[in-house]
């Protein structure tokens, strides 16, 4: 039953993939990261916030986006400790050899690191064994 349930999750994974996903840093149609989210709100609040317009920095091709100008320039001082990891590509995805969109609510901050994932079913599995995802 487990097999057949990664095999369901790894075709979605799959169905969901498109050209777009050779970029270092996911991104949405409109080259924002995190679909617009701030990715200093998921520290900070640990929530997901949407970032305005007003407050954009272009980092590793793609536009960020942050609520304040306090959090644009905190990630402006030190981008690696803000920025989602595996690019902000589903954590769980890319643990097992894929690359899938994300939800930026369904977050997870470990060790001082942000990872997104899929969906917040695939948030639980990936919460599920943390250490083992990682590597």
């Amino acid at each position: 039953m487990k097999k057949l349930l990664l095999t369901l999750i790894l075709s979605i994974f799959s169905l969901t993939s498109f050209a777009g996903y050779d970029s270092p840093v996911f991104k949405d149609q409109y080259n924002n990261a995190i679909n617009g989210y701030d990715p200093v709100a998921y520290f900070k609040k640990r929530e997901a916030e949407k970032g305005k317009e007003k407050y954009k920095f272009r980092y590793m091709g793609a536009e960020w986006h942050f609520e304040s100008k306090e959090n644009l320039e905190a990630f402006k001082a030190d981008p690696k400790k803000y920025a989602p990891q595996y690019g902000g590509y589903c954590a769980y995805a890319v643990t097992k050899g894929q690359k899938a969109r994300v939800n930026p609510k369904a977050f997870d901050i470990y060790n001082g690191k942000l990872y997104l994932n899929y969906s917040k079913g695939i948030l639980r599995r990936w919460q599920s064994d943390r250490v083992r995802n990682i590597g």
